[in-house]
């Protein structure tokens, strides 16, 4: 029997990201699949699909956050699913954990984000959609295809919606490495852009900071993939600040916000710290705006689905109202 396109589809989810699936799968317009995840006393689990797979194309919706209980609960879903007979397994990882560990930077460390990849493809994975990796080179880890969606697609539009002239907008970038980024948005909007230039003494601590390029009279965004202990982006939210900036606010796909990250945002000169649901908040804030990346999930899977281009989903943003914006 010949399935239905809906009816070819699965979408489950890991324990990790569960609200965030649910959102998807509305948005696709089906329900989410039917998974339980047993747990033992000693504190090992098991996943189970609760309903058939055969011959689906199955999309399992899970970030790979700490602890890495989420990582290893995903390959096992995958696992499972091509041992229940699925045609296609396809990881939906919104954020893609350890991608920080791309490379060898000192002796003696491991390649994490590459290790990774191997236990994805070995655990039996078709294909990847993930979301504003760390580092680009990170597709390269892969042999099966991975589709690489971004944060652009959400801050854009947001952008766009604030009331300041376009004119008057500056991007800026934490640290050398996002200069690219930066980059990207003030061509967009044929603006420029500074770069804040620091020095670490260990990771997440900071030695020097400093600010290259004007920012006097402007409206300043900062731009980065991943917002953790937030003293980098509070640190330079204040640098830019007192270089004469007029506002300061922060545009970060993942709000990984560990510790007291949410305190310092509130407590810092930024006006608001955009983020998407790729992680979910530890908790609310008045300072803390989030953006759903349900509807761009939805959209690539369904034009996965349907053996559609996903390349426009890039250069223009499909508003979940149904509105079509170029960027």
């Amino acid at each position: 029997m010949q399935l239905d396109t809906k009816d070819q589809v699965c979408i489950f989810s890991g324990r990790a990201t569960e609200a965030l699936a649910r959102k998807v799968a509305e948005k696709y317009g089906s329900e989410l699949g039917n998974s339980v995840v047993f747990q033992y006393a000693d504190g090992e689990f098991q996943p189970s699909f609760e309903q058939t797979i055969r011959g689906r194309k199955v999309f399992i919706v899970q970030s790979t956050i700490p602890p890495t209980d989420n990582l290893f609960e995903l390959l096992m879903m995958i696992d499972a699913a091509k041992r229940a007979s699925a045609l296609q397994v396809i990881a939906v990882i919104p954020y893609y954990g350890f991608a920080r560990q791309d490379r060898k930077d000192k002796p003696h460390i491991p390649l994490t984000a590459r290790l990774i990849a191997d236990m994805l493809q070995a655990a039996g994975v078709d294909r990847i959609i993930t979301m504003d990796l760390h580092a680009d080179q990170i597709q390269g880890f892969f042999k099966v295809p991975l589709d690489h969606l971004f944060g652009s697609s959400l801050f854009m539009p947001y952008i766009r919606s604030l009331d300041i002239p376009t004119e008057d907008i500056l991007f800026a970038s934490p640290d050398l490495g996002g200069s690219r980024r930066a980059g990207m948005y003030a061509k967009t909007l044929g603006n420029s852009f500074v770069i804040c230039y620091k020095q670490r003494n260990k990771p997440n601590e900071i030695g020097i900071m400093k600010l290259i390029g004007d920012v006097k009279d402007k409206h300043v965004i900062l731009l980065d993939d991943i917002i953790d202990t937030g003293s980098t982006m509070v640190k330079a939210a204040q640098l830019i600040k007192e270089s004469g900036a007029k506002s300061v606010r922060a545009m970060i796909t993942h709000p990984v916000l560990s510790g007291d990250a949410i305190d310092k945002i509130e407590n810092s000169c930024l006006e608001e710290l955009v983020v998407s649901d790729t992680i979910p908040l530890k908790r609310p804030s008045d300072k803390i705006h989030v953006l759903s990346t349900d509807w761009l999930l939805a959209e690539a899977i369904r034009r996965i689905v349907n053996y559609e281009s996903i390349n426009d989903l890039y250069e223009t943003t499909i508003h979940h109202k149904g509105v079509i914006e170029r960027l």
